[in-house]
């Protein structure tokens, strides 16, 4: 089963597209860093002008310890709130990237089952139980790339849960060492 001209060319158009495409989400992806970083730099910078008054404002010991006391919670959740929007760059980017992969993935595995199925119904007499144990090894190796599918996408929930769960964590715990802080003065 040989391939015409026309039938490489479009195969070539195609990969050309997919790979324009994926640079464009790259791309995006680096855009939105960018800007996230950006406005986490200009909220850093007000808040350390803010927090330097602050300070300076203290007139003894105690005012001081309030003030720093005051400063970890809206850090913490400011630094999750920063975990949380790169995360969701990273996981969007990496999602349209999945989701290339696996167009192309099938597309092959489609072509693929073609070629099987041409070259079983051109196999000379006899051949019949070749033929069963290449379709056989075919669907074998379909089940294990599906298999293989489902577990990443379920690993990749669980990693998204736990990032959730311990960004989570760690705002309370800043938010309770600043109430104790608080409740010993």
């Amino acid at each position: 089963m040989a391939l015409t001209p026309d039938q490489i060319l479009a195969a070539h158009k195609a990969n050309l597209e997919t790979l324009l495409g994926l640079t464009n989400k790259a791309f995006e992806g680096v855009e939105k860093l960018v800007e996230l970083n950006v406005a986490a730099t200009r909220a850093a910078l007000s808040d350390v002008s803010a927090n330097t008054s602050a300070v300076l404002d203290a007139k003894n010991a105690q005012d001081l310890m309030s003030v720093q006391s005051g400063l970890l919670q809206p850090m913490a959740e400011k630094t999750a709130a920063y975990s949380r929007h790169l995360y969701e760059i990273a996981a969007a980017t990496s999602l349209e990237f999945s989701k290339a992969f696996e167009n192309k993935a099938v597309e092959a595995q489609s072509k693929f089952n073609e070629f099987v199925d041409t070259a079983a119904k051109n196999a000379p007499a006899g051949s019949e139980s070749a033929v069963a144990v290449m379709k056989t090894a075919v669907a074998a190796a379909n089940n294990a790339y599906d298999s293989v599918q489902k577990a990443v996408k379920q690993a990749g929930e669980v990693a998204e849960t736990n990032f959730n769960t311990i960004t989570n964590n760690a705002v309370k715990a800043a938010g309770n060492v600043s109430a104790a802080t608080a409740k010993r003065r």
